[in-house]
């Protein structure tokens, strides 16, 4: 009778005992190194809330998004989403999730989306550290630094690898079909456009977020407006008081 190969149960986060242990090793040394230069990690994020500073508080759902290999990447979609960009170093399980956006009413029906959220369970975060993609250069930092991601075209979204390389099948098609034509101004307007109106809560007329769901596949890719547009912005996960991961966040606007 031969050894049975250890694998992963469907839904759970894609390592082995091997690999649990480099990345626990690999954590440890990042939460050391960010304490080290006086980084803190960030309180659970104020969704349960209706309110913060004065101003009220909403949650939009923004529909499903899968993650069929569980190595994330936050980008800007217009800009920035390349296959040579890389995946964070914290793995995810593998699966389908709601996301969702927290909306601050700045003013009189007047909105700015502070958070986007995707949650992997229901645990309660307790813990948030910075996402990390391995490379950052950590010399010189201090606690009012962050890595994040730039943001030139006034969104973010946030992908699995296997979504980043289909999304960028499309739109490398998408330029070859329309050599002459802008990306945004010719196709994607379109879209945030006709979802604004299936969807006008907290949106401009224009748009300020769809979910769209990429050709000829299962995957979808969001785009949502970043706080106040441009800009370099911080991506959390959030770990409960066993250390478990529970959820990602996207920080727009600071709300500490």
């Amino acid at each position: 009778m031969g050894f049975i190969k250890p694998s992963n149960v469907v839904g759970t986060m894609e390592l082995l005992p091997n690999e649990q242990i480099l990345f626990d090793n690999v954590k440890d040394i990042i939460e050391d190194t960010f304490k080290k230069h006086g980084f803190l990690p960030i309180d659970t994020p104020v969704f349960e809330k209706n309110e913060i500073h004065g101003k009220k508080l909403f949650v939009l759902e923004m529909g499903e998004i899968i993650f069929p290999t569980g190595e994330l990447l936050v980008r800007d979609p217009l800009v920035w989403l390349s296959r040579a960009e890389k995946p964070y170093l914290t793995k995810v399980p593998r699966g389908k999730y709601s996301i969702e956006t927290l909306v601050a009413e700045i003013e009189e029906e007047y909105y700015r989306y502070v958070l986007t959220r995707v949650k992997f369970n229901e645990n309660k975060p307790v813990i948030y550290y910075e996402a990390l993609k391995g490379d950052e250069n950590l010399e010189g930092v201090d606690n009012e630094s962050i890595f994040g991601f730039m943001v030139d075209a006034g969104l973010a979204t946030i992908v699995d690898v296997e979504t980043r390389d289909k999304y960028c099948d499309f739109v490398e098609k998408w330029y070859k079909e329309n050599t002459e034509k802008n990306i945004y101004n010719d196709f994607f307007a379109k879209e945030f456009k006709e979802n604004a109106m299936k969807n006008p809560k907290f949106q401009r007329e224009d748009g300020d977020w769809i979910n769209f769901k990429i050709p000829n596949t299962d995957l979808s890719i969001p785009m949502i407006q970043s706080g106040f547009g441009d800009g370099q912005y911080p991506v959390y996960f959030g770990y409960d008081e066993k250390g478990n991961l529970c959820d990602i966040v996207l920080e727009y606007i600071p709300i500490n």
